[in-house]
């Protein structure tokens, strides 16, 4: 019987052909990025700041200015320390985990469900794009978790969200018939394959039982989701890990199950598409426009997406 990692690595050879230069780039330590908070300051201001201070900024991606790498080397601790984040100017933000919101795209006086929402990094970025209109319902159910998500909503200045402690399936179950969303968040808790450039012990507690128990557990949160969706709404499934079990295989269930498009994705990293076969699965091929970031392609760490619509 295979040993855990050496599964883990067989699992990956057979996910990506550049094995080898995948395993480079999780073993590097992640780049600096930060999200500009612009309820608070606009990016060229905040540019300004962080350059007066001796920090090197680069912006990537011209048609989103609020994403910043910082190049020069910084002490440790100085990026959680500087002024402007206290302030609330910026979100420290890994740049593949901005990018289930881009996908999303919710706009200003829409109705927002974040149902695994703490600790709010893409629940204060959906505020700052909805420029705090409408409203975002952002749920998780540890106390703890809901301290940290309240802590950084004030810090960010964000007054569009109503903060909710329950049980994902439970809280879905009680809106029932009650409420419908334009659009919904589903960024679950999952094996964390993709975060081992930042959490190198992800690698170390692996194992195959955790992605079958996760990959029920996601699949339950995200079918009593679903039925709280408006006619024409969006769904995007996210997680932050590689397994098709937690990935393509709950996405096909819930296309098939629930009458879902899985809708193109137009994101700025690259993306691979989404796999059609694994292990004894079949997955139908609208699968392909699902969304796979790799650390290897982006220089980030690794993701995965996918935008559902309901007919």
């Amino acid at each position: 019987m295979m040993q855990p990692k050496q599964l883990f690595e067989e699992r990956m050879k057979k996910l990506v052909e550049d094995y080898d230069k995948w395993l480079e780039f999780s073993g590097k330590s992640p780049i600096n990025s930060i999200r500009c908070n612009t309820l608070k300051i606009k990016p060229e201001k905040l540019k300004e700041n962080l350059e007066n201070k001796g920090w090197k900024i680069q912006q990537p991606f011209p048609e989103f200015p609020e994403i910043m790498i910082i190049t020069s080397e910084l002490k440790p601790g100085e990026l959680g320390k500087a002024t402007e984040h206290l302030l609330g100017y910026y979100y420290v933000q890994e740049i593949s985990s901005m990018m289930p919101v881009l996908a999303l795209n919710p706009k200003p006086n829409e109705l927002v469900l974040d149902l695994c929402a703490s600790p709010g990094s893409k629940t204060t970025q959906m505020s700052a794009v909805m420029e705090n209109k409408g409203t975002i319902i952002a749920n998780d159910k540890d106390i703890g978790r809901i301290l940290i998500l309240s802590s950084n909503l004030e810090r960010c200045g964000c007054t569009n969200v109503i903060v909710s402690r329950n049980d994902a399936v439970q809280f879905c179950n009680k809106l029932q018939g009650k409420i419908k969303f334009d659009k919904i968040l589903l960024d679950v808790p999952c094996s964390g394959e993709g975060t081992i450039r930042s959490s190198p012990k992800t690698f170390l507690m692996w194992n195959i039982k955790m992605i079958s128990k996760l990959s029920r557990m996601q699949r339950k949160i995200a079918s009593s989701a679903v039925s709280l969706l408006k006619d024409n709404g969006e769904i995007v499934y996210s997680t932050c890990t590689h397994s098709p079990e937690e990935n393509e295989s709950n996405v096909n269930f819930l296309a098939e199950r629930f009458n879902l498009q899985v809708e193109k994705i137009k994101l700025p990293v690259k993306c691979r598409p989404g796999i059609t076969n694994w292990e004894n699965e079949k997955f139908s091929e609208e699968i392909k426009n699902c969304c796979r970031i790799y650390p290897q392609d982006n220089d980030t760490e690794g993701f995965f997406l996918a935008k559902l619509k309901k007919k």
